[in-house]
């Protein structure tokens, strides 16, 4: 089956593999060759590829994931390689967002606090996994 991951700037991954496993918003859900036809919304998280025996991951921030016809599309607004991603800078956007999470004030947005949370777990998952 066909893998194709796309943001809005290029194309990030666009080959033959065997097994995908993601992440939606109901949960974590896998595709292997000649699944039913499915469509769902991602949720931010890490999307595995299984090519050749090998694990090729990615960090998915939300889209859409679409499967028909053994080719698996996901839209996303971003997408990163392991070697793309910088430890350092993840690891301190991990330690905001943990910061501003711990913090008991009203004026802090809980909902952009855990999206940050989430997107830097995301980041430091796939970079440690290379």
């Amino acid at each position: 089956m066909h893998l194709k991951i796309i943001t809005h700037d290029k194309i990030i991954f666009d080959e033959d593999v065997t097994e995908i496993y993601t992440r939606g918003v109901d949960g974590e859900f896998g595709i292997l060759k000649d699944h039913v036809p499915v469509m769902t919304v991602l949720d931010v998280g890490v999307t595995k590829a299984v090519q050749s025996g090998e694990v090729k991951s990615f960090t998915t921030m939300g889209g859409i994931f679409q499967f028909k016809d053994n080719n698996a599309l996901i839209l996303t607004d971003l997408a990163e390689t392991g070697n793309e991603i910088d430890v350092t800078r993840a690891k301190a956007a991990l330690e905001r967002a943990q910061a501003r999470l711990s913090e008991r004030n009203a004026t802090i947005d809980a909902k952009r606090a855990e999206a940050a949370l989430a997107r830097a777990k995301a980041r430091l998952k796939v970079a440690l996994e290379k």
